[in-house]
């Protein structure tokens, strides 16, 4: 077997870094916001909370709310052809 190179955040640079006037504290209200079973959510990553990220493949997918799982959201989402669930914190999640 070969031995993988890199982790999670490999080949992320652009992916997840942010425009240089974005940079800073993020609002509070963005980290603790709410969302209800069946709201239409985009997977927008919030770089500078790593906790309760999703994987890089899945950036700018948009997804549908399951159910609440501690602190975060249990989201399906279409890939491909096949429904994925990922677990995801709040703060990674926009409205449709």
């Amino acid at each position: 077997m070969t031995k993988r190179i890199g982790g999670f955040r490999r080949k992320t640079r652009d992916k997840f870094s942010k425009p240089f006037r974005r940079k800073g504290k993020i609002s509070l209200s963005r980290y603790f916001q709410t969302f209800q079973p069946g709201d239409k959510v985009y997977l927008i990553a919030e770089p500078s909370v790593q906790n309760g990220m999703y994987f890089p493949r899945f950036h700018g997918k948009t997804g549908e709310i399951r159910k609440k799982r501690g602190s975060c959201y249990e989201i399906q989402i279409n890939d491909f052809t096949l429904k994925k669930t990922v677990i995801v914190h709040p703060v990674h999640l926009r409205k449709v």
